[in-house]
């Protein structure tokens, strides 16, 4: 296993033994045997081959001898490889496209980063490590969560309209402060049964962390969220674990990512969180794609060219209702394709993709665009769309991307947008853009943040890891 990376490996350092000095071994040696024999601390369910003998040659090497053991030393690189790929690389490409994720999976050499973990001085007690930083950021937290799956019982929460609201006393109020203090919400008194101001704060914090509405109410939809067992919060979070290993390590530049169960859109440079807005995606009967592309044009003003399927079951349908309907929806027919009338509708106000649109070419036929429907910005849940993803503040997207342009200003950018001519603009510099799917992730507050699973896609990825058959 690993034949061809360890040969490589060691050719490169001329045969040099790497895991000892002076005959002595190293720290990052045990760093590396102790995350290999606790992989279940990676979220990974596979059992490292040749466990035991790591176990033995490692904790049984002569600290006093100065002659190094070879057995150990190439065990320590076998081993450092496998972890590596199934710890940072994750599950082959045919497990992430299982689950539609069409995001081009990372490139890493192992051995290259081998070299520099290698060099790195005794003192630099971290090295940043070749994977997405939320990997890190969930592995903290599946430790959290498992220590408390261990120490506590978890019993559902029942709603109660009498221990909902400021004021209201019961002993559910006190359950809820205990559990919210174990999440981290509550930093209150947790054996009153006093709703008070403190448990307010707490449940806002706990919703806006699971997407609820946050209004310091206990709820239905909070109850319902607080009383989910930790074992799936623990999936959840193992689950996205893997995920993250799939993304690129960093990026430097400009970047778009759009999160779609977090029904969010964040703009980046580097790891530098510039902004971030609401979006609305894709219904579960047309899901948004998870996948990379590259913005390369903003069109202000522009045509809708009506999808052949909305034609057929929206705009033929409405026609033969009503002889006016085209012109109520500002639509027009300019010609005709597969026995359907192909239709657009023009710009202006009441245009599906509102006053502008941002295009990376993609085949799966998803773009960012402006909406009429600003009130769907309003609910929770955001998953109302065809696939493609409206953005709320599309003047500021516009702005952003247009920026190394003196001539797009908020003046000319909002005279374009209200002008009724389609206008492309083509970018200096292609954004990247990323629509990922992660139902936990860590906020910029180093706070845990849970999703409702809307396309159903967690399961099947869990099943998989959970088999322990490895897929790596």
């Amino acid at each position: 296993m690993f034949a061809t990376e360890i040969s490589t490996f060691y050719h490169k350092r001329n045969f040099a033994l790497a895991w000892y000095d002076n005959g002595k071994v190293i720290e990052q040696a045990g760093n590396l045997t102790n995350r290999v024999l606790n992989l279940q601390n990676e979220g990974i369910k596979q059992i490292p081959p040749y466990k035991r003998i790591l176990d033995s040659l490692f904790y049984n090497n002569d600290p006093q001898s100065s002659q190094p053991d070879v057995q150990l030393e190439l065990m320590l690189t076998a081993q450092y490889f496998l972890f590596s790929k199934v710890a940072w690389g994750g599950m082959n490409d045919s497990v992430s496209t299982s689950v539609n994720w069409y995001v081009p999976r990372k490139k890493v050499s192992y051995g290259d980063y081998l070299d520099s973990l290698l060099k790195a001085p005794a003192s630099q007690t971290r090295v940043k490590e070749p994977v997405y930083r939320q990997y890190e950021l969930l592995r903290a937290y599946l430790r959290k969560y498992r220590e408390l799956d261990m120490a506590e019982s978890w019993p559902p929460i029942i709603y109660n309209a009498r221990s909902r609201k400021l004021g209201d006393t019961s002993a559910t109020v006190q359950i809820v402060k205990s559990r919210l203090y174990k999440f981290g919400d509550y930093s209150g008194d947790t054996t009153s049964h006093l709703f008070e101001p403190g448990l307010v704060n707490a449940l806002k914090n706990f919703q806006n962390r699971y997407g609820l509405t946050s209004n310091g109410i206990l709820d239905r939809a909070t109850c319902l969220q607080l009383s989910v067992p930790l074992k799936k919060l623990i999936q959840q979070i193992i689950v996205n674990m893997e995920r993250s290993r799939w993304l690129p390590v960093s990026i430097t530049g400009d970047y778009i990512s759009v999160n779609i169960p977090e029904f969010k859109m964040h703009v980046y440079h580097a790891d530098s969180l510039l902004w971030s807005c609401d979006v609305v995606v894709g219904k579960s009967v047309h899901q948004t794609t998870v996948f990379y592309g590259e913005i390369k044009y903003v069109v202000f003003s522009p045509y809708w060219n009506v999808p052949p399927s909305i034609v057929s079951k929206e705009v033929i349908p409405g026609i033969k209702r009503n002889s006016d309907y085209l012109s109520k929806q500002n639509m027009e027919i300019i010609g005709h394709s597969d026995g359907l009338p192909v239709v657009r509708q023009k710009p202006g106000n009441i245009n599906s993709l509102g006053l502008v649109k941002f295009l990376f070419p993609n085949s799966y036929n998803i773009y960012l665009h402006d909406t009429p429907s600003k009130y769907l910005f309003g609910e929770s849940s955001r998953d109302f769309s065809h696939g493609c993803i409206r953005i709320k503040e599309p003047v500021k997207l516009a702005e952003f991307l247009l920026k190394d342009r003196p001539e797009w200003n908020a003046g000319t950018i909002s005279q374009a947008m209200h002008s009724g001519k389609e206008k492309y603009i083509t970018l200096k510099n292609k954004v990247p853009v990323f629509i990922a799917y992660f139902t936990a992730f860590i906020d910029r507050n180093n706070k845990i943040n849970f999703r409702k699973d809307i396309y159903d896609r967690d399961n099947k990825l869990a099943a998989t890891i959970i088999s322990g058959n490895g897929n790596y």
